[in-house]
């Protein structure tokens, strides 16, 4: 497989993962001291990495640290978003479209080279 898809699914799993770390704690574990949501959010980011970490070591093989960042800006939205909607109960707003053309233009300029 490429190393560019490699890296991009390694880094969808990373981010399933390290919105639940960061977020699901809001509505599971609300009622609970902060501490037990952090070591809880702290168990979950373990698998964050796991899948993390050989994502940047993979892309990175074929990509510079600015595209890497910028994919997992993407990949964070592109995660996110379905999360605060559909578990999160957020209200979908279009101020997410907005941002996902923003980033749109990041990945042109990060990427533009590669295409030229």
């Amino acid at each position: 497989m490429h190393p560019v898809l490699t890296s991009i699914l390694l880094l969808i799993c990373s981010n399933v993962f390290m919105t639940f770390a960061w977020y699901a704690h809001l509505k599971e574990l609300n009622h609970k001291p902060w501490i037990i949501a952090a070591l809880v959010s702290w168990g979950i980011a373990l698998f964050e990495y796991l899948f993390q970490v050989p994502a940047n070591r993979i892309g990175f093989t074929v990509l510079s640290v600015a595209q890497l960042k910028i994919l997992q800006e993407v990949i964070t939205l592109t995660v996110f978003v379905p999360f605060s909607v559909m578990y999160l109960k957020e209200p979908l707003k279009l101020d997410y479209l907005w941002a996902g053309i923003c980033l749109v233009g990041a990945v042109y300029f990060m990427f533009r080279s590669r295409f030229a």
